[in-house]
């Protein structure tokens, strides 16, 4: 190991936590969630396949949120969590925190906030706790998928971030890319 318990940004990757927070949380998978203005990145104005009133499952805004890395998706199952935005990062601290992730501190659910922070030892728990999540493997290794807007019909195709997996030829069991400048 190199720098194993140096605190750094983790920019995408705390999508996984994300996710991990709203399956804890048990919120019904078919539930219709809205995109709004509210769940824009205004920190980096990043780009999103979502636009604005796209209607999709919680399930869809999962994939979307771990395979494509959508922060307009991430955004919105933190908003629409039970409390809020608030109440989520809070969940995804306590997490952390019940993993043992004893140096990871985190401020939204995009990643896109330099405060989100962790260091590789605390990722590697986070890694290895998705073990205890089946759904895992597959919201994060499917490498083309399509989701369909409920409020107008549209067909939305992602692909996913790591080129890896759209090849094809690997046996990949997680996925998850994570990209800023900072980290």
């Amino acid at each position: 190991s190199k720098d194993i318990d140096q605190q750094r940004p983790i920019a995408s990757l705390t999508k996984l936590m994300t996710a991990m927070v709203t399956l804890d949380a048990n919120l019904p998978f078919d539930q219709l969630l809205t995109i709004t203005r509210e769940d824009r990145d205004t920190l980096r104005g990043s780009h999103s396949r979502l636009q604005f009133d796209t209607v999709l499952t919680r399930y869809d805004m999962l994939h979307a949120a771990l395979a494509a890395s959508d922060n307009r998706a991430a955004a919105a199952l933190a908003r629409t969590y039970p409390g809020g935005k608030a109440a989520f990062v809070q969940a995804m601290n306590a997490k952390a925190q019940a993993l043992g992730m004893t140096s990871t501190h985190y401020v939204d659910s995009t990643g896109l906030n330099n405060d989100d922070v962790s260091t590789a030892r605390d990722l590697a728990k986070l890694i290895a706790a998705t073990n205890n999540y089946p759904l895992f493997r597959k919201l994060t290794t499917t490498g083309i998928f399509a989701v369909t807007n409920r409020r107008t019909g549209a067909t939305i195709r992602f692909f996913n971030t790591n080129r890896l997996i759209r090849r094809g030829t690997w046996r990949i069991e997680l996925s998850k890319t994570g990209y800023t400048s900072d980290a």
